[in-house]
């Protein structure tokens, strides 16, 4: 990129519009550059004086040393000049300097046109500066020189360490493969200026990895170089290759990178068994499906090229008892149990297995080597057994009349060992709820031990247990079914509890009631029903029975036009007999009903219609019946609420009266009534009368007043004696009167209260029960009505002892 930008500054510089040019002729460190004037400078001055005469060709006056700078010095230091053929020594020119790093990476002398450097500079950061010059008159500050440009390139050093790219590493080819085939290719770069010298020329070695790996000097591919690597014996190399500039020369610098190569595996082994004999004991009583034993081909190849397949080979002991199966994980061959065993019968097996690789590759082995063969030798051990049944299950017959102790079958077990241990049998009563049947324990003889029952229980499932008498107590079981065989043993009866009827309208001849019939018993040929009527000496006129011989039958009319006016029910016996050896039969009478039908031909048989048939009524008549007794019912109810009404008044009356009697002490209240119909009328209070509520003085207040209920008693006492102008009663209206026009807790009645005396003139006499032991009315006085009307004076101030009626 360096190069492109200074070959762009070269073309710039070679057009006609550059005002100034310098031709390089050397580029010698120290040496001085110089050219002559040429018409290009001569022309473009002209060019840009604005004059358009081009009579001659004049020479420009620039002057400077070398620029170049070495990169990575620190020291400052002229590394040009610039000088004009218009300076004659006098510092009457001045020089400027503009551009790429121009005040920070380089200046110039004003005065002299030595150029500087200012930092250390780094190629790699940047190869060249772009700078421009000016010449300057001080007295006119007017250019002697047209502005030029010109490059100061920063030489190469080499300070870059080569570096590896894309690291890590990391390869596989396959063992056993040939020499010069490739591995991988490492590639490593330089910072430094390739151009310039052998600072960034780069050659590649192997450190370590050798005489299996070799590297290409200058490419960095690795090659094998070594014949038949075998991954069984190693599987991964650590390759170190070194990459050194300057070609290798000393004084440069180099670095490393590993490469780690793995070898990926081929099938070049064949599978082999690490033994000629394997031998295996297994017992006799294991389970088919047990894992026997396991055997193993080693492979030292792995993945695809290690999977095998394992075989058992037929030999003259019959080895189908056995089979081998291949674990998918661990390649390994699983003997597997596949027929029951017996020590007694047969006690070692020998037979061949064979393992076989799955892919084969014949470039590296025979086929034949991709097999191997092993033997296996399996020994069964000895086991006490349980006794076995000559029989896994017993079903036998019996019928339901077999008599206690009748034998129904034998069951049979051995003991299979060579010991050969005698046997007792029993029934697992867990499993034998009936206990209908018993076993000998000697020789397992069944015999029945209660009456059976078919229709009971027609099937009995036993166990029967046979266990060794040896200390072992070993012990097996067999299930037994036993069918109980059917007998004639039950009556027939009617298949459900018939009601029949007939319609006062039924012609001779009709069908009334079809009937079946149902057995408990179970006979093999099938139920057959016969159906028949009770012999008698004269025949039935009302009915007969009519047998369908499909086990049904039907109730005839024999006659026309029943009337519930002659007879509302008859009686027709049924007898049934069933087809049994010998033949059972059984009588049941039916009770025909004559009914009143609707149009349809229908009999009510529930409900109120029903009901009044079976009382032998009408419906209108029934109906009457109930709606009379619903009648009584709802009478009573009345009366009993009215009675109960009664009551309660009569006992709130009595409580009034209870109420109305007189304390042993009278308060100070005043209570009031209305006189309206005259002496002897009712009391009528003004409504509402409140209670005050409670005085916030009443102990001082009921103190205070002890002394004028004195007076109120005395004056009643005495009130036949005295009239309403008496000083005491006044004075007790008047104290009254102030004492609730004062009291802030008596409520505003308004209505109008009458104050009135009681005296000795009233036909009723006083209400006050004071001197009532005294005071009695004249039995000639006439009284206006004899019956006193009394009513409860309400309370003013609070209840309690305080009440007080007149």
């Amino acid at each position: 990129m360096q190069w492109k930008e200074m070959h762009r500054w070269a073309v710039k510089m070679s057009m006609p519009s550059v005002l100034a040019m310098v031709t390089v002729f050397s580029i010698i460190s120290g040496g001085v550059l110089s050219d002559t004037r040429g018409t290009q400078g001569l022309e473009a001055q002209q060019i840009a004086q604005g004059s358009t005469h081009l009579h001659r060709r004049l020479k420009r006056g620039w002057i400077w040393k070398q620029l170049f700078v070495p990169e990575e010095d620190p020291t400052p230091r002229v590394i040009g000049q610039l000088k004009s053929d218009y300076d004659r020594g006098e510092f009457s020119i001045k020089y400027m300097l503009s551009g790429d790093g121009a005040g920070d990476a380089f200046e110039i002398d004003e005065y002299s046109g030595e150029i500087r450097t200012l930092k250390k500079l780094d190629r790699e950061e940047k190869a060249f500066y772009v700078l421009q010059a000016q010449a300057i008159n001080r007295r006119s500050n007017e250019p002697v020189e047209p502005q030029s440009e010109f490059i100061i390139t920063v030489q190469d050093i080499n300070d870059n360490v080569p570096q590896f790219q894309n690291e890590p590493y990391v390869s596989s080819i396959p063992e056993m493969c040939l020499i010069g085939t490739t591995v991988a290719q490492v590639t490593a770069t330089d910072a430094d200026d390739p151009m310039f010298g052998n600072n960034a020329k780069l050659i590649y070695s192997v450190l370590q990895g050798e005489p299996y790996f070799s590297v290409e000097p200058k490419t960095g591919i690795i090659v094998t170089s070594w014949p038949n690597m075998d991954r069984e014996a190693r599987e991964q190399y650590l390759v170190v290759v070194q990459v050194k500039d300057m070609l290798g020369l000393s004084g440069g610098y180099s670095s490393s990178t590993t490469v780690t190569v793995s070898l990926t595996d081929v099938n070049d082994n064949g599978p082999t068994f690490q033994h000629h004999l394997y031998t295996f004991a297994v017992p006799e009583n294991a389970a088919e499906g047990t894992t026997v034993g396991r055997v193993m081909a080693y492979d030292g190849d792995s993945g695809i090229n290690a999977k095998m397949t394992y075989s058992l080979e037929d030999d003259l002991e019959e080895s189908s008892t056995f089979i081998i199966k291949t674990d998918p994980v661990t390649q390994e061959g699983l003997i597997l149990l596949a027929k029951p065993l017996d020590y007694e019968t047969k006690r070692r097996y020998v037979m061949a297995a064979e393992a076989v690789n799955d892919h084969v590759d014949t470039r590296f082995l025979d086929l034949e080597e991709f097999r191997d063969r092993t033997t296996l030798k399996i020994i069964v051990e000895d086991v006490d057994e349980p006794p076995v049944f000559l029989s896994e299950v017993y079903e036998w017959k019996v019928p339901e009349n077999a008599v206690v102790g009748t034998v129904v079958g034998s069951v049979c077990a051995r003991d299979t060992d060579t010991v050969n241990n005698p046997i007792r049998y029993s029934i697992d009563k867990r499993r034998d709820n009936t206990k209908a049947f018993k076993v000998d324990p000697n020789n397992g003889t069944i015999i029945v031990a209660k009456a059976l029952d078919r229709e009971t229980a027609n099937w009995h499932n036993i166990t029967v247990e046979a266990k060794e008498t040896t200390q072992s107590h070993l012990s097996s079981s067999v299930v037994v079914f036993i069918k109980v065989l059917d007998i004639n043993d039950n009556v027939p009866r009617l298949a459900r509890d018939y009601q029949p009827y007939i319609c006062e309208g039924t012609q001779a001849g009709e069908l009334i009631q079809l009937l079946s019939a149902v057995d408990p018993d179970d006979p093999v040929e099938g139920h057959h029903f016969y159906f028949s009527m009770v012999p008698e000496k004269h025949i039935n006129p009302n009915f007969t029975i009519r047998d369908n011989q499909d086990n049904t039958a039907g109730i005839v009319a024999r006659r026309s036009y029943f009337t519930r006016k002659d007879r509302t029910q008859y009686l027709l016996p049924v007898v049934v007999t069933d087809s049994g050896s010998p033949a059972l039969s059984s009588t049941n009478t039916l009770t025909i009903s004559v009914c009143s039908c609707q149009p349809a031909g229908h009999c009510p048989t529930g409900g109120v219609e029903a009901l009044a048939l079976s009382m032998g009524v009408s419906l209108q008549t029934l109906l009457g019946i109930v709606v009379c007794f619903i009648t009584l019912i709802v009478l009573s109810i009345l009366m009993l609420v009215v009675r109960r009404h009664r009551r309660k008044q009569q006992e709130k009356l009595e409580v009034e009266g209870k109420e109305l009697e007189l304390p042993e002490t009278v308060s100070q209240k005043v209570l009031y009534y209305g006189e309206t119909g005259g002496v002897g009328a009712d009391l009528n209070f003004c409504q509402p009368a409140v209670p005050l509520r409670r005085h916030p003085r009443r102990r001082e207040r009921r103190l205070r007043r002890e002394d004028v209920r004195a007076s109120i008693r005395m004056s009643l006492r005495e009130s036949h004696l005295i009239g309403p102008d008496d000083d005491v009663f006044r004075q007790f209206i008047l104290d009254r009167l102030t004492e609730a026009d004062l009291d802030p807790y008596v409520p505003p009645f308004d209505c109008l209260r009458t104050y009135a005396y009681e005296g000795s003139g009233s036909p009723t006499g006083s209400l006050s029960s004071l001197d009532s032991s005294t005071t009695e009315l004249e039995p000639e006085q006439p009284v206006s009505n004899p019956r006193t009307s009394t009513v409860r004076l309400t309370p003013w101030y609070w209840g309690g002892e305080e009440d007080t009626i007149f």
